[in-house]
């Protein structure tokens, strides 16, 4: 045993007292130790870029880059730190006996704040955040970063901070955790919280023995199945991920949890195997997660660092959102309001012939004035399937459906029998429609079922293409903008106002916002 053992770590208080411990567990061995506290530093002294290495992580690289340097023998890290892959030539040499895995509140006075609407909690952790916000969704949390002292003194600093969020093992180990303070029992720490582990070089077969004699197998067990979920799902600290295993009566008791970053949205999974029988849990916990909305939440979350380079002048679905591929990022707003007019009773006293209807808003305001029975319709006509669809479902049979306003214009001149018709119509209708009808000897009674009105906005700068979904959507879109963008158009109505004014319009082979969706993955594959 006559070499020495260069343990390697950071040189806040919490990393020097971990390493401190492994140095103690190692010199009770017989081992020679000694400490190496790393400062940052580049990789330009490496033989490869970090990227081929695998290293990413930001509170751990600086100690794999300095013991792929051979400047030292082993690393001493909080495992919650440490990406779920090591860099190439790295291993993970042991996992020590785990402390508190618990989160904790840390207060001022009291904890009366829990009640209010306008209380705010400090956390620099995307995950502690988003399981504070669903289950206070008041509350505001505001960003918190530091070692643990500086974070303790930067809670006390701010008069208007209620309380922060901390690791109990952190505040435990060096003996200040503050008096005011609870364990959240209900919240799911980070995977590996509590844990310390150390790594080594996979060759250097002298220290990875020595390491091995302080492995803790149950410690080990758990941080393992935690890391696997986390890896299953693809996140790391930029994700809302919590995971707990714990061993009791020889049984593995598995919780995880995965919410969107405001914690609107959460999913959660729990599973018990027993000891032994349980290589798959992480797997078949991470799946289940996986299949039950989180590869969409996960999307989204990779997605929100990225900038907008399409916008909807239309508020997408979560659905519809997910059917966009990994190279679109976009934003969106519902660029016209519409508000829906009192249709007069005078006006639908009497059975009506003919009816034409182009837009679901009419449907909407119709179906919102009168119950189906009071709507006595013969011949319904209209634009768009779903516009049919919504009719069938709330007013009764369509006679005939087409693409747009003006083919229907030139089927009815040929096919309407009668020679008049209602239309039920927006402030802000086209003229085709009425101008074919007059133009043919058909009388036109117009009623306004919905006003339109503007409320577009200005796009980001990283804006190149933009969803469009009707003249009005158009109209509203260059108001505010006076930029070249890629047109994603929904129909030839509204490809045609587009044209005024861009150079490249693209029109969707149907007109739903899905086809639209088609388009634009298409450009951008």
């Amino acid at each position: 045993m006559s070499k020495s053992i260069r343990i390697g770590t950071r040189d806040s208080e919490l990393a020097l007292w971990q390493a401190k411990t492994v140095q103690q567990q190692l010199e009770h061995l017989g081992y020679k130790t000694e400490l190496v506290p790393v400062k940052s530093t580049g990789d330009n002294v490496l033989d490869k870029p970090l990227y081929e290495l695998g290293i990413t992580g930001i509170f751990t690289r600086t100690l794999d880059i300095a013991m792929l340097n051979h400047d030292i023998d082993i690393a001493v890290h909080s495992l919650k730190d440490v990406p779920t892959v090591l860099p190439k030539g790295i291993v993970q040499a042991a996992v020590l006996k785990r402390g508190n895995v618990k989160d904790i509140l840390v207060f001022k006075t009291n904890e009366e704040f829990l009640s209010a609407q306008n209380a705010v909690i400090a956390t620099g952790s995307l995950r502690r955040k988003a399981q504070w916000l669903n289950r206070y969704p008041k509350h505001t949390v505001e960003n918190l970063r530091g070692n643990v002292n500086s974070r303790l003194k930067k809670l006390e600093d701010n008069s208007h901070w209620n309380a922060a969020i901390f690791a109990a093992a952190g505040l435990g180990r060096i003996g200040i955790r503050p008096e005011q303070s609870v364990n959240l029992d209900w919240m799911i720490p980070a995977p590996a919280q509590g844990a310390i582990m150390i790594t080594a070089l996979e060759q250097d077969s002298f220290v990875r023995e020595a390491c091995a004699a302080l492995n803790h197998e149950e410690s080990e067990i758990c941080t393992t199945i935690e890391r696997q979920f986390l890896n299953k799902l693809e996140g790391g600290c930029t994700a809302p991920i919590g995971a707990l295993a714990e061993i009791k009566n020889n049984e593995v008791w598995f919780k995880g949890i995965l919410l969107n970053n405001d914690g609107s949205k959460k999913i959660e999974v729990s599973k018990v195997e027993k000891l032994g029988k349980h290589q798959n849990i992480a797997d078949f916990c991470a799946n289940y997660i996986i299949e039950r909305g989180g590869k969409r939440l996960m999307d989204n979350i990779k997605r929100s660092d990225k900038k907008a380079n399409v916008y909807s002048t239309k508020s997408l679905t979560e659905d519809q959102r997910f059917l966009l591929n990994k190279n679109v990022t976009v934003e969106n707003s519902d660029f016209i309001k519409i508000s829906l007019n009192r249709i007069l009773p005078h006006l639908l006293k009497n059975k009506i012939q003919n009816v034409i209807i182009t837009s679901k808003n009419a449907v909407e305001a119709l179906t919102t004035n009168y119950s189906a029975n009071k709507l006595q319709f013969t011949n319904i006509y209209c634009v768009g399937r779903r516009t049919k669809r919504l009719i069938e479902s709330k007013i009764g049979k369509v006679t005939h459906v087409e693409k747009n306003a003006k083919k229907l214009a030139e089927y009815l001149v040929e096919f309407m029998n009668g020679d008049e018709v209602t239309y039920f119509c927006g402030n802000l209708r086209l003229d085709d429609l009425p101008h074919i009808l007059n133009k043919n000897g058909i009388k036109l009674h117009e009623v306004e079922a919905y006003q339109t009105k503007f409320d577009g906005l200005k796009v980001p700068d990283s804006v190149e293409s933009v969803m469009f979904y009707s003249p009005s959507t158009v109209e509203s879109f260059v108001r505010e903008n006076h930029k070249e963008v890629i047109a994603f158009c929904i129909g030839e109505t509204t490809a045609k106002e587009a044209q005024k004014h861009f150079a490249d319009v693209r029109v969707a082979k149907v007109p739903t916002v899905e086809s639209v969706i088609e388009l634009v993955n298409e450009h951008y594959i």
